[in-house]
């Protein structure tokens, strides 16, 4: 926003006994209206600092990282496990993958940002089952069952939010001895980015 300076005519008469100090002060209307037209003038100026802050601000968020992913087992009619040992899961059917940030064929998620993530993991099962979530070889979340005595089957999940740094990992373990069904994405590992920080 442009202002042009008014400069205001101020006239004064002088008397006879005024030319002795020589001048005479403006009007006190004038006066105010010069002081309150200071006082607008620094307002604007503020406002206008706050509008370029608002913008910049509004622009970040609609240009920020958008991070979200869904993957499921996606190995055909085949269960996944058991394994002697725990064992990384590379869910290989990529159902969304904004961002890039999980890689299908290591099973591990890297955020690309800072920020709190939501994570959720999600299996069906035949026999013992358990899924361990960890971030940097730690344990996070997890969920498990028993086999069922008789036959049948059993579902688990489990979600959690985290405050991950750049270059964090998440990845999804199978325990030992655990299987999961890897048919008709039964078995999901899910993410995406709540807000940067």
């Amino acid at each position: 926003l442009n202002f042009t300076l008014i400069l205001l005519y101020c006239p004064f008469a002088l008397s006879d006994s005024e030319n002795a100090t020589g001048t005479q002060m403006c009007h006190p209307d004038i006066y105010n209206f010069l002081k309150e037209f200071g006082v607008m003038t620094e307002k604007v100026r503020s406002m206008e600092a706050i509008l370029k802050d608002s913008e910049t601000r509004l622009k970040e968020t609609t240009t920020r990282t958008k991070v979200i992913f869904s993957a499921a087992g996606g190995r055909g009619d085949i269960s996944i496990g058991p394994f002697n040992t725990e064992t990384t899961l590379a869910f290989k059917r990529v159902i969304t993958n904004i961002g890039d940030a999980y890689n299908k064929y290591t099973g591990v998620f890297i955020a690309p940002v800072a920020g709190i993530y939501y994570f959720s993991i999600f299996y069906h099962s035949g026999r013992n089952g358990a899924l361990k979530l960890y971030m940097n070889n730690h344990l996070i979340a997890m969920t498990h069952h028993d086999q069922p005595e008789q036959h049948g089957s059993k579902n688990g999940g489990n979600a959690v939010f985290l405050q991950m740094h750049t270059g964090d990992q998440v990845y999804v373990c199978l325990g030992p001895n655990s299987q999961v069904w890897g048919s008709n994405y039964h078995t999901t590992f899910s993410g995406y980015l709540v807000t940067p920080i």
